[in-house]
């Protein structure tokens, strides 16, 4: 049942979208840098930028059958059993030490007029785990959504328009803060605007270029630019 519909926003904004990792919590450096040093332990070596284009975004799902298919077809070997497990166990324990808040996330989440929601490819379970750690749940729930709920997770739209149906609002009036490729690619193909983000630790130079060429609206490196971003998009 969708939500009690949202009223309209000003500039033509009813609601904005956030992913989580990379652009509310700086956990993607953490997970870029633990899945890097595991894949070259399994033998496959792959430059950070490539990596981050290619398999940044993704369900958990995804990450794995994709991962799963593109090692041996670069190494010749499978990756080993209880990989993914085993990797999973140490980005756990990197987050129980290193997780924080993206700078500047709070203020500027708390001072928006239109509508906020989270939508992400982590389970919904994890993406409430990073959200509360880092003490930003209050500012989004109950209005958090994970790929879980849906077939098809980033760069396909599907999670995209799953949030802006349950919450009431026309995708065409949301606007979605995205960090990784795959998802400027799925809100776009929502039918929203989207703004890139680069404030979190791993990215590097050149990743903003890269979310504009893949179809960002504009980017940002700082919440503080984000009023000022809102305000300029194309209506």
């Amino acid at each position: 049942m969708p939500e009690d519909p949202v009223r309209s926003g000003a500039d033509g904004v009813d609601m904005i979208i956030f992913d989580c990792d990379g652009v509310l919590v700086d956990s993607e450096a953490i997970y870029v840098d633990v899945e890097l040093r595991f894949l070259a332990q399994a033998g496959l070596s792959i430059d950070r930028v490539t990596y981050m284009r290619t398999f940044m975004g993704l369900s958990p799902n995804e990450w794995r059958a994709r991962l799963s298919e593109h090692v041996p077809a670069q190494t010749g070997t499978y990756l080993p059993d209880g990989f993914f497990e085993t990797l999973d166990a140490f980005v756990v324990e990197a987050f129980e030490t290193a997780l924080v808040a993206v700078p500047g996330v709070r203020s500027a989440v708390a001072g928006l007029s239109a509508a906020r929601c989270v939508a992400s490819s982590t389970s919904l379970e994890r993406l409430s785990w990073k959200l509360e750690r880092t003490d930003l749940l209050d500012l989004f729930a109950p209005h958090i959504f994970s790929a879980e709920a849906v077939e098809r997770g980033k760069p396909a739209p599907d999670l995209f328009l799953y949030a802006a149906t349950t919450m009431g609002v026309d995708p065409l009036r949301c606007v979605v803060v995205e960090d990784s490729a795959n998802g400027v690619q799925a809100g776009k193909a929502a039918g929203m605007a989207v703004i890139g983000f680069t404030g979190g630790g791993h990215c590097l130079d050149g990743h903003g270029a890269m979310l504009a060429a893949t179809g960002a609206d504009t980017v940002i490196d700082t919440f503080a630019d984000l009023q000022a971003a809102l305000a300029g998009l194309p209506r």
